[in-house]
């Protein structure tokens, strides 16, 4: 506060003298301060930690909706039908031709007709491009 007095009397005219006496005190600045970080905060968790879980929780709702019959994919690639819930945890994959595997709950994806939609889609627009 006594620096903004020194330079107060210092000014040479009324313009810089108005300036000086309308500069924010060292609480004010603090609260601005505050502020801009509790409004950066809000926006954080706006865009990037509420997708974030509304994504976890489909996906939990997914994974505890599958039954017998569905067609799934894994986190590896394998594409197959379940052929039999073992547990809570572990899955019984049929791949066809036969071979079966045993796959984690939690390494589901989701289900090949929800995720391989648009590239089905996208291959009948791309023939129709062609054509």
């Amino acid at each position: 506060m006594l620096i903004a007095k020194a330079y107060a009397a210092a000014a040479e005219n009324a313009d810089q003298l108005d300036a000086l006496a309308d500069a924010p005190t060292a609480g004010e600045a603090f609260f601005w301060n505050i502020a801009l970080v509790g409004i950066l905060v809000f926006l954080f968790y706006i865009l990037l930690i509420m997708p974030q879980q509304r994504r976890f929780k489909e996906h939990s709702d997914m994974l505890s909706d599958l039954k017998k019959g569905d067609r799934v994919i894994t986190g590896g690639g394998l594409v197959g039908k379940i052929d039999k819930i073992i547990d809570d945890r572990e899955v019984l994959i049929d791949l066809g031709n036969g071979l079966k595997v045993t796959a984690l709950r939690s390494t589901i994806q989701g289900k090949t007709e929800d995720l391989l939609k648009p590239v089905a889609n996208d291959a009948k627009a791309a023939k129709a491009e062609k054509k």
